[in-house]
């Protein structure tokens, strides 16, 4: 009998393993970049703790394992901004990213009163561009961090509706 994926709000216990499960995720963008010192890397416990206290996260489990999360906030202009949405390499591929996605959107729009939402990538890593324009969003700029790292700024509109396509 298998499992199925459940999502929920993040707890305080769940520090550790999202911590763990980042570490893991940010090794493909580590390597793509040629970068091992970027912050999803170097962040500490306290850390994220600290981030999570003054923001919101999901997780998606799987059983009692932590197999994918989402954080962010929403600011005092309506900005609902999105970070690190993470899926654990084995279960990429298979929708979660995308249920994630939705879920913390619609959580914004509705208990936040999110007017839009802003999510950033590296210029490199097009299979989460492809995730975030399937998903409605649309670059707005482009920040050159070093010779080898632009960050691309993702918008899109809270009222705007998506259509995603099944995998």
């Amino acid at each position: 009998m298998g499992m199925s994926v459940t999502i929920s709000a993040a707890r305080e216990g769940d520090c550790e393993q999202i911590l763990k499960l980042q570490y893991l995720c940010y090794q493909s963008e580590a390597e793509l970049y040629g970068d091992y010192s970027i912050e999803p890397l170097t962040q500490t416990l306290d850390g994220l703790r600290d981030e999570l206290g003054s923001g919101y996260a999901l997780v998606a489990r799987l059983g009692d394992e932590v197999v994918a999360s989402v954080r962010g906030s929403v600011d005092a202009s309506g900005t609902g901004r999105i970070d690190k949405l993470i899926v654990h390499p084995r279960m990429q591929g298979h929708g979660l990213g995308s249920r994630l996605l939705s879920a913390i959107e619609e959580h914004f729009a509705g208990q936040l009163s999110a007017k839009r939402f802003r999510l950033f990538t590296g210029h490199r890593s097009e299979s989460n561009l492809r995730l975030y324009r399937k998903h409605g969003y649309a670059p707005v700029a482009t920040e050159a961090l070093s010779p080898g790292l632009s960050l691309v700024t993702l918008e899109k509109d809270a009222s705007a509706r998506e259509f995603v396509a099944s995998a």
